[in-house]
């Protein structure tokens, strides 16, 4: 199953960051002190783990049998389907490697679904069968899940991963989210992915870019050309991080020109991430 068209419920359902955190004044302040100092410590402590540069190209295939001989710095494949075998493969081969997993909804078809309590499960996500949202305020649920699937990451030797779904607080979940329950969570996944070496990526969530950028290690963003959105993606770029992005509808000669100047890994794609791609010239 494919993982496209994320960038779409950001349009569908927006919501103002600053309305859904509440509270005003010194709580608030205290509340920003102490995010920024976990974002300062989550740097300071970076030099354990990969973190991809800006201008570094990417292959992202999430259909079918992964197609290793893409000229490619870094593949982007799915966890559960893609064999260590591949991985050691891409890596012999001198490529570096991101394992993608929805964790913002649940997927009935991962092997790991019944983990998942009945109580932490939401309205179904549009478009996409057999999945669901989850309750990310649920921490102490999701940490456990989040942390044995990181653990499969690591054993099968990916250097990073891509968590999907980092914006529920802007959709209808059926749980009234907030734009802080979305940060807790999204700080959660990165402290946990860090603890085991793992690079992470903030995945869309333009939002949020301000308050992540100093955790989050790269960003996966899908259509930012066709909504007029990159330019939000550049402290990523000023931070040297690398923000690998992909359109699905829009000719390379849409944006690339953009992608080059901002320093973007852009690539275009199928909507069903197969292995075929077409990537901005040099």
């Amino acid at each position: 199953m494919s993982r496209s068209m994320r960038g779409l419920a950001l349009v569908l359902t927006a919501v103002l960051a600053a309305g859904a955190c509440g509270g005003t004044g010194g709580k608030r302040a205290a509340d920003t002190a102490s995010e920024k100092k976990m974002d300062q410590a989550a740097v300071g402590a970076a030099a354990s783990w990969w973190r991809p540069k800006p201008r570094t190209t990417w292959q992202w295939q999430l259909s079918g049998r992964v197609d290793t001989s893409v000229q490619a710095q870094v593949f982007d494949v799915d966890l559960f389907e893609t064999p260590a075998a591949t991985v050691a493969k891409l890596k012999k081969a001198g490529r570096r490697t991101i394992c993608y997993t929805a964790i913002g909804s649940a997927e009935n078809w991962r092997p790991d679904y019944k983990r998942f309590p009945a109580r932490v499960l939401g309205k179904k996500v549009a478009d996409w069968p057999g999945e669901r949202w989850v309750d990310i305020r649920q921490l102490n649920v999701l940490r456990p899940i989040w942390g044995a699937r990181l653990d499969q990451c690591k054993k099968k030797g990916f250097d990073g991963v891509e968590p999907d779904w980092m914006d529920g607080y802007k959709n209808d979940t059926g749980f009234k989210l907030t734009a802080r329950d979305q940060l807790a969570f999204n700080r959660m996944l990165a402290t946990e992915a860090h603890k085991r070496g793992l690079a992470i990526g903030l995945k869309n969530d333009l939002d949020q870019i301000p308050q992540l950028v100093g955790t989050m290690d790269f960003a996966v963003n899908e259509q930012c050309a066709q909504y007029g959105e990159c330019n939000e993606l550049v402290p990523f770029i000023k931070a040297g991080k690398a923000v690998f992005h992909a359109e699905y509808e829009l000719a390379l000669a849409k944006f690339c020109p953009t992608s080059k100047k901002l320093g973007l890994s852009s690539i275009r794609k199928p909507l069903e991430l197969t292995a075929k791609r077409q990537a901005c010239p040099a």
